[in-house]
């Protein structure tokens, strides 16, 4: 099908798209106060190789197994045995809290854009009291924030409604625009880097009680921040059923990676040599205090340019992908039927409709407290929906590696991804055990995943009516 046609390019856009978006431009202050220099160094080593693990694991999976496209999440099914309720059940609930995941985190970015906007519009942040309902004082700029993020959600629905290829095109320019800025942003911070600035290159770390916090403790705090910033690299396995090659998946997963990983890397470094490590790690805006100290005052509004570009790029990629989720999900019968809706451009309508609706529920966070809060509970409770994809294809990989399924003969081949797999999984353990460290976090986030569970009938139900047509057509 024509709409159904994304090339190494656009997929490699979606890649870089969605993993640098609002992230980058608080990551360099969270490191510099997690870690010393070397510490964020070693940390960023180390993410980057378990997550280039994970990146090749998901590439090959798109080349061995096609027919499983949706994302990570939808490996869960396939370690059980076919049809069995625990593989349907899997299957749903990884996919569930992956789409909630995915919708709630993209307020986080609708509404970061809005607050970059305000940059160039400050009224966006006036205190002037508008009226009052019930309890809740409505603010002038509360309200145009609210306005201002309603138009973008919706904007993006409607461009996404016209096609794929259409949203594809708009996020290969966003996306090419966001890297030339943040590569000239590198080349121009290596002309102004000061050594001084960062200070000794294993300069101790605190916690809370005082007590010096060790090289391999502060690695391992970095780590976890940067962790963050891969999240998205499954973008393009989410949209293989849209790709002109499967092996394209493959090669923009990797090519998407290596991108990201160098403007993360480069920009992180190089800042902590633009500000003393003291005003580093107390700035609410490093980037934009970073290329001040170059540019001047105008280098704020140069930077809140670029981040406007690169929040729009992310919003589009964002939004595709968290209606893709539940669309590729009932195609595998893991969702509610529902789901499978399309209209005449073959774009997922009733998925993206519900996905956007219930993210502009929590948009209301914008002029509501109420509603604040209960956004910032389901971003603090999403931790897992990202990172049980990642551990779940790493297991399924390393399955395919132990059973000789799709290899044809015993190998160096097989060796190698069993290899890759064994320490995608290794990582991918050791991500959930620290990324869930306390039991409040781990305890909120199984809630999160069981909140699906009253719907597993109607999927159940779908699954099994899939399975009948599939034998009746054999």
């Amino acid at each position: 099908m024509q709409q159904n046609k994304l090339g190494l390019w656009m997929l490699t856009a979606l890649v870089v798209g969605n993993m640098v978006g609002s992230g980058i431009f608080m990551l360099p202050r969270s490191l510099a106060e997690a870690a010393s220099p070397l510490g964020v160094i070693l940390a960023w080593l180390l993410t980057g190789g378990g997550v280039l693990m994970t990146a090749l694991v998901f590439g090959n999976l798109a080349i061995r197994k096609p027919d499983l496209n949706g994302g990570p999440q939808i490996y869960a099914k396939e370690l059980f045995p076919k049809g069995s309720s625990i593989s349907i059940l899997s299957g749903f609930m990884s996919s569930w809290g992956y789409w909630i995941g995915n919708f709630a985190g993209n307020v986080a970015i609708i509404t970061t854009f809005a607050s970059y906007l305000s940059t160039f519009f400050p009224i966006l942040t006036s205190k002037q009291s508008l009226f009052t309902i019930g309890s809740t004082d409505i603010k002038l700029g509360n309200l145009l924030t609210f306005l201002v993020c309603t138009v973008l959600l919706w904007g993006m629905h409607f461009i996404i409604l016209r096609g794929i290829e259409g949203a594809g095109k708009l996020n290969f320019i966003a996306t090419a625009a966001k890297v030339l800025g943040f590569f000239l942003f590198i080349v121009i911070s290596l002309f102004a880097f000061e050594r001084s600035n960062i200070g000794s290159f294993v300069a101790p770390r605190y916690d809370e009680a005082g007590h010096a916090i060790s090289l391999l403790g502060q690695v391992n705090n970095a780590a976890v921040a940067t962790l963050w910033a891969f999240i998205g690299v499954e973008s393009a396995i989410v949209f293989a059923s849209r790709a002109r090659k499967q092996s394209d998946v493959k090669r923009a997963t990797i090519l998407g990676l290596l991108i990201a990983l160098a403007i993360y890397i480069g920009i992180s470094v190089l800042v902590m040599g633009l500000l003393p490590q003291k005003q580093l790690i107390q700035s609410e805006k490093p980037l934009v205090d970073a290329i001040q100290t170059i540019l001047g005052a105008s280098g704020g509004y140069i930077l809140a340019g670029l981040g406007l570009i690169s929040l729009l790029g992310s919003t589009l990629g964002w939004v595709l992908l968290s209606a893709e989720v539940p669309y590729q999900a009932a195609k595998q019968g893991l969702f509610m039927r529902s789901f499978l809706k399309e209209n005449k451009k073959g774009m997922p309508s009733f998925s993206l409709i519900l996905s956007n609706s219930l993210a502009q529920i929590f948009i209301f966070s914008t002029i509501s407290h109420s509603m604040s809060a209960a956004f910032d509970f389901v971003i603090y409770i999403a931790t897992l929906a990202y990172l049980v994809p990642y551990f779940i294809a790493s297991v399924f990989q390393l399955k395919l590696t132990i059973t000789g399924e799709t290899y044809e003969q015993t190998g160096k081949s097989r060796i190698a991804d069993g290899i890759i797999a064994l320490l995608a999984t290794i990582y991918s353990v050791w991500v959930i055990i620290t990324g869930t460290a306390d039991m409040k976090t781990f305890m909120l986030g199984v809630a999160l995943l069981a909140s699906g569970i009253f719907f597993y009938p109607q999927v159940k139900k779908a699954a099994q009516k899939a399975e009948k047509d599939e034998k009746l057509s054999a």
